[in-house]
């Protein structure tokens, strides 16, 4: 029982781990309730959000709707030049990517997107509400236009999925124009010092209230063509997508974990 605890401790984070290894527990006494109760080590108190979907307390605001100072392009690291307006950043079509100033590692991350209502109409279907998250500039969490499966596209390329490598538990996608949200929970990999991995990293995702990544385990970085390789790497930045489509943001928020 004694050790069956104490691993149970060390998965609980880094917090319990360093009280667990302070513990004699030779001294415990294992017939009382008391062995199993810690009251020296306390979670940090957190202020939900008034509203939900808005940041709590401890979170970190990457976009409120006013400006776009924590974001460059990615290509060169210039101010970002998307659209900004009515409390939106737009995608400028021919402009490429952006990405955050700051580099993040494991992280909960509350997005919300539209789709333009007219995406249907792209000269290029690949271009239909086409975007994407990319966590650590690496692992995309796909947009797309895939409302009610109208536009034709493979299933692990669709809106929700981790692209070219998880195809998503359900399609929850709002009808084109309107907003989409959501709330992906990351773990980011490790890597040993002669560079293989250590533990891969992990994606949960939440599309419009639904489950649609369940602790994925991520193969690699994305790979349009071929499979994916992992490499070692550290914190890295959020980066959105331009693909060809004028894909709305607000309301991005991130709790670094």
């Amino acid at each position: 029982m004694k050790n069956t605890l104490l691993s149970l401790l060390l998965l609980t984070g880094s917090t319990l781990t360093s009280y667990a290894q302070k513990t004699d527990w030779s001294k415990k006494n294992w017939s009382k309730p008391e062995a199993t109760e810690f009251w020296d080590v306390k979670p940090p108190i957190v202020t939900p959000a008034q509203k939900p979907g808005d940041a709590p307390s401890d979170a970190m605001v990457l976009f409120n709707g006013t400006t776009m100072n924590q974001w460059v392009m990615s290509k060169d690291g210039s101010p970002a030049n998307w659209n900004l307006k009515d409390g939106a950043m737009t995608v400028k079509l021919n402009t490429g990517d952006i990405q955050t100033k700051e580099q993040f590692g494991s992280c909960q991350l509350h997005v919300e997107f539209k789709i333009p209502a007219d995406s249907k109409n792209s000269a290029d279907p690949h271009n239909a509400g086409n975007s994407g998250v990319f966590l650590q500039e690496r692992y995309e969490v796909q947009i797309f236009d895939s409302y009610q499966d109208e536009v034709p596209l493979y299933s692990n390329g669709q809106c929700g999925s981790l692209y070219k490598q998880a195809i998503p538990l359900a399609n929850a996608c709002s009808q084109p124009g309107e907003w989409n949200t959501y709330d992906i929970f990351y773990t980011e990999p490790s890597f040993h010092p002669n560079g293989a991995v250590n533990v891969p990293a992990y994606v949960t995702v939440v599309h419009n209230g639904i489950l649609v990544l369940n602790h994925f385990q991520i193969q690699g970085p994305i790979a349009y063509i071929g499979v994916p390789k992992y490499e070692p790497h550290g914190k890295a930045s959020l980066k959105l997508q331009g693909h060809g489509s004028e894909v709305s943001f607000r309301n991005i928020w991130i709790r670094p974990l």
